[in-house]
């Protein structure tokens, strides 16, 4: 997709409005820019009278000031450029800081659907890479057309200046540079949405190796996952040359006009001179001399074509994440410490292009306190359910109330201040052991509270082994840990919130017995005076659960306690059963 002329306008004054903050830094190294671009003309300007007076037998007199002159026109330039430079590559840097800031802003309020639809791997491109060529295209584009612009027209004067008419003759280069420019362009858009796009390819295989490094092993994919990223990465080698091969091309084309240009001022420049115009030398080299130096501005104009492309590519990519709409959060009722009472009234829920609903009117009521668990096969709909809680997603139909309060009537703040959830796949960050029980609104806890928290979890004696006990860093996702032991931490975690709500997503699937027994242990005392909701794979672990609530399609079919389903011989008793026979047969 190439992006018109209009939309490139909107994208650009979109990306400046990053640099006005910081304009006062902007108008000082522009004054710069356009002082040292005023020294431009001065030093074919200088060729004329050196030439001219310099060489002649009574030139001699004041010598000294030619060489001076020189040195000062470069001194005086060399400096101005680099008071320019580190002023726009500091505006620049602080471009790249503030979007890359928005969009990891943005992207950690976006709702779950959002980050499950779209590829993390193209977010974290959009975040670590795109966001470079929307500066460069911001700053370093604009300082070059600014600055280049003003050269030429400050040497354009100078050559009016000199002879008008040979100045007229350049004139013909301009349009069949700018027809060339237009069509390499549109290539150069191109290239650089696919090389984008590869970028996020290579990122995907990098991560999916190295997290799947076990499997990767036992399953002898080492040449499959090689013969991956040799694709990706010759793809984008590939587009990477393809991108270069159009922006390389500007430059034998800007030099294969001017040539023609230098020839034709050459060629006129001789016939006046034979016809007997006086032209002195010196004139004719500060012409020629002019004539020149406009090839490296003129250089410099039409490669800039080549990153604001590439940053407008980058810009497209960049405001497709800012322009995400984040969680709605209307709600505007804040409640401080929750009874616990939740119900459920006809929610209805499915996920975006699926065939079926995966919640077909749920009502269900939940006293404060109760532990009610829900259970059924695989995609009857337990997790959608227990993810309605915190609104990780809103139903479709129907809603679910809080203390009497409908949840979108609630901030998420709020609302969210009163749930703790363990599941399955706990996450744990790269830090210390008492930085992840104490995690995000809990930074503020005591040391002796963290504690507190890690004993009832029984993860306290394992803590104390460790090198430097709480102050342990315990590596990516916990990867120094047992299964058991991570699962602690998690419920440490949710011990330290003390929220009146808990979510219990299947937290003791993955351990063997002993981990089980561990963290059951740890559970029943997270679970204690609170309302809990358990999604349970092993039936075993919710025999004593208030109320059992059987799922099946989106539906619930049955509910009650365990002995009661058992009794009925339903859906629930046949799992049982089912489950009960395979664990005696292991």
């Amino acid at each position: 997709m190439t992006i018109s002329a209009p939309q490139g306008r909107v994208l650009y004054r979109r990306l400046l409005g990053y640099v006005r903050p910081h304009w006062r830094i902007v108008a000082f190294s522009l004054l710069a820019m356009a002082a040292a671009a005023a020294t431009e003309p001065l030093f074919p300007a200088l060729m004329k009278p050196l030439l001219d007076r310099g060489f002649s037998a009574g030139g001699g007199d004041h010598l000294y000031r030619y060489p001076v002159a020189i040195i000062a026109i470069f001194l005086f330039r060399g400096l101005l450029g680099y008071v320019a430079s580190y002023s726009m590559n500091w505006v620049s840097n602080r471009v790249v800081c503030d979007i890359r800031g928005e969009m990891f802003q943005r992207m950690i309020r976006l709702p779950l659907g959002y980050l499950h639809e779209n590829s993390s791997n193209r977010l974290i491109t959009r975040i670590a890479t795109d966001v470079n060529a929307v500066a460069a295209a911001s700053t370093s584009v604009v300082t070059t057309f600014l600055r280049d612009s003003l050269v030429v027209v400050g040497l354009l004067a100078w050559l009016l200046y000199l002879n008008w008419t040979l100045t007229l003759l350049l004139t013909i280069i301009v349009p069949s540079i700018a027809l060339s420019i237009r069509i390499v362009s549109k290539r150069l858009h191109r290239m650089t949405r696919a090389t984008q796009e590869t970028n996020a390819t290579i990122i995907q295989v990098l991560r999916e190796s190295i997290e799947g490094s076990k499997v990767v092993k036992v399953y002898r994919g080492e040449a499959l996952e090689i013969a991956r990223f040799r694709r990706a990465n010759n793809d984008l080698r590939r587009f990477a040359v393809r991108q270069n091969i159009a922006a390389a091309a500007t430059t034998p084309i800007v030099q294969f006009f001017a040539s023609i240009a230098v020839a034709l001022v050459v060629y006129i420049a001789l016939m006046q001179s034979s016809g007997g115009e006086h032209t002195t030398v010196g004139g004719f080299v500060s012409f020629i001399t002019a004539m020149l130096m406009l090839l490296a501005p003129i250089k410099s104009l039409t490669d800039v074509n080549a990153p604001l492309q590439q940053g407008l590519a980058a810009a497209e990519s960049v405001f497709t994440l800012l322009d995400a709409l984040p969680e709605n959060d209307q709600g505007s009722l804040q409640i401080e410490r929750a009874r616990g009472a939740l119900r459920c009234e006809g929610v209805h829920f499915r996920y975006p292009n699926a065939e079926r609903e995966a919640l077909s009117g749920i009502d269900l009521a939940i006293e404060p306190g109760q532990t009610v668990a829900l259970v059924g096969p695989s995609g009857s709909g337990k997790t959608t359910l227990a993810n309605l809680l915190p609104r990780f997603h809103s139903p479709d139909q129907g809603r679910i109330l809080l203390d009497g309060h409908p949840l979108e009537s609630l901030t998420l703040d709020s609302l969210r201040a009163n749930l703790a959830l363990v599941s399955q796949d706990v996450v744990l960050f790269d830090d210390t052991v008492a930085a992840n029980i104490a995690y995000g609104g809990l930074r503020g806890a005591s040391r002796s509270d963290i504690e507190a928290a890690a004993r009832a979890a029984f993860a306290h004696d394992f803590i104390m082994t460790m090198p430097q006990g709480y102050d342990t860093p315990i590596g990516e996702n916990g990867v120094r840990l047992s299964g058991g032991q991570r699962q602690r931490l998690a419920i440490a975690r949710a011990l330290l919130k003390n929220a009146p709500l808990l979510i219990l997503d299947e937290a003791t699937s993955a351990l063997d017995s002993e981990s089980e027994r561990q963290v059951q242990a740890a559970l029943d005392r997270l679970m204690k005076d609170r309302t809990t909701v358990v999604i349970a794979h092993r039936l075993s672990t919710i025999e004593r659960a208030d109320r059992i609530v059987v799922m099946e399609h989106g539906r619930i079919i049955e509910q009650g306690r365990h002995d009661e389903l058992l009794s009925r011989d339903g859906l629930y008793a046949r799992l049982y059963r089912m489950q009960y026979a395979l664990e005696n047969t292991a």
